[in-house]
């Protein structure tokens, strides 16, 4: 038995209000199972989502960081899913450059419909965050990322 066959990580999901927030509701309304690792935070627009609030969950406690937005021509604010692509390909290779794994942060498009998709999602990335182990990148402190 390995190390990480124990490990549970611990994942931040950024979701945007008007698709992906939407789909986690209808995940749990619809009773799609899937684990329970992740803790949702509702942004108007995932477009919003800075990098520095990345490097921020993943050094206090966090092992990934889940940002939902809309799809392509569905974003509410018209660009923000097409800002959030650019800021997710950039945020990854700072994390690259600071020795932190680039699959600890993923951006998926998750429409108001796709309750089945959201649980698709969090099963493959706590299966991948599994894989990967513990965070290396959080600060010092106990289990729980005090």
């Amino acid at each position: 038995m390995n190390d990480h066959e124990e490990f549970e990580p611990k994942i931040l999901g950024i979701l945007c209000n008007w698709c992906s927030y939407a789909g986690a509701d209808l995940a749990g309304t619809s009773r799609v199972q899937y684990p329970t690792n992740v803790r949702f935070v509702r942004v108007m627009c995932s477009g919003r989502v800075d990098p520095q609030m990345v490097l921020e969950a993943l050094t206090n406690g966090v092992d990934g960081v889940l940002i939902g937005g809309c799809h392509y021509g569905d974003c509410h604010y018209q660009s923000g899913n097409y800002k959030t692509t650019r800021k997710v390909s950039l945020t990854k290779k700072l994390l690259e450059e600071m020795g932190v794994d680039s699959h600890r942060l993923r951006f998926e498009m998750i429409s108001a419909s796709e309750g089945e998709k959201m649980g698709h999602v969090i099963k493959e990335f706590v299966d991948e965050l599994r894989e990967l182990g513990p965070n290396p990148f959080k600060k010092g402190g106990d289990d729980n990322g005090r």
